[in-house]
């Protein structure tokens, strides 16, 4: 028998996984524990676990050999020197978003492009204006896209820019896709490139490479025409760095659904300058088919766990994804 834990805090899916698991695979028990003292004591002899375990009960788990993860992007302090050096192998569910992040990204490629910024300030002043826009038109078919992060969501992402006739290039340190349409670059190549795009798209984690990568010395190397998305994680991003940028006209302005610091303090100036869209975190709120995409992963891993098989989205513990 397998023993698999569900990590505390526990939510309505966690405790809708676990009945789910065991009828898929009777081979696997089950523990849901309530409290972090109840999660110690049945992690001691666990052989999996889905959530995070803290060092103190990472002490006791002698026989854990596989954690699942169920961020792409955890939060700071997921991976700590004590996991990173354990032999647990760490996965998560990367890939699980990649049309929904997606869209979210031609959003605002669409709406910046056409000026939308503008003509809504005009629409909430009633103020008939076919002149409110203040930068340039954008024609997406003779433009670049520069995507940081060519994975799960990055791919797909340079699926849409390609279909609406955009040339794409990738910088990605490790790529998964076969991806002919994109012009596919390492990381180091990032200051040569981000004068080549009009579209800078970052879809990277949070990782000690590329905390704060997003700064002043990146937006001085763009087109004064072009935009940045961001849509990975805010703590890639000097925040008052961007603003600058916008604000001096390094950067014809931004669309970011993630913050540096969030909630974005409300006095912060990057809410009132023009050419800016802003969503708060949002991007796969409300997409009914996440969950069952999550469980659908645990499912598979939990499989390929039991027959000795390699697990799916293998996690590099030091890299933090």
């Amino acid at each position: 028998m397998i023993k698999f834990v569900m990590m505390p805090p526990l939510d309505d899916l966690k405790r809708e996984f676990a009945p789910r698991l065991e009828e898929a695979l009777p081979e696997y028990r089950v523990a849901v524990p309530e409290t972090a003292e109840e999660a110690r004591r049945e992690i001691v002899d666990t052989d999996a676990a889905f959530g995070w375990v803290p060092p103190d009960a990472l002490k006791v788990a002698t026989k854990l050999r596989w954690l699942q993860n169920p961020d792409a992007g955890p939060f700071p302090g997921y991976y700590y020197k004590e996991l990173i050096e354990h032999p647990v192998v760490v996965c998560n569910p990367r890939g699980i978003y990649f049309d929904h992040i997606s869209h979210h990204i031609m959003m605002f490629l669409l709406g910046l492009s056409r000026g939308l910024p503008y003509y809504v300030e005009a629409q909430r002043e009633r103020r008939w204006d076919p002149n409110a826009r203040k930068n340039g038109y954008v024609y997406l078919a003779e433009s670049t896209a520069l995507i940081f992060g060519v994975g799960g969501i990055g791919h797909e992402t340079a699926r849409l820019c390609a279909a609406f006739g955009m040339t794409v290039i990738g910088v990605e340190p490790r790529p998964e896709y076969d991806l002919p349409f994109v012009e596919m670059h390492p990381p180091g190549d990032l200051d040569a490139l981000l004068p080549r795009a009009d579209f800078v798209i970052a879809t990277t984690p949070h990782t000690p490479e590329t905390e704060g990568i997003w700064n002043a010395q990146c937006f001085r190397l763009m087109k004064n025409t072009a935009y940045f998305i961001n849509i990975g994680r805010g703590k890639t991003m000097k925040i008052d760095d961007l603003a600058d940028a916008v604000e001096g006209g390094e950067i014809a302005g931004c669309g970011l659904d993630v913050f540096e610091t969030e909630p974005l303090p409300a006095d912060h100036r990057l809410w009132h300058l023009p050419n800016v869209l802003l969503t708060p975190h949002i991007a796969v709120k409300d997409a009914e088919n996440i969950p069952e995409r999550r469980f659908e992963i645990i499912l598979e891993n939990a499989r390929r766990f039991a027959a000795g098989e390699t697990l799916r989205n293998v996690v590099n513990k030091a890299a933090w994804y």
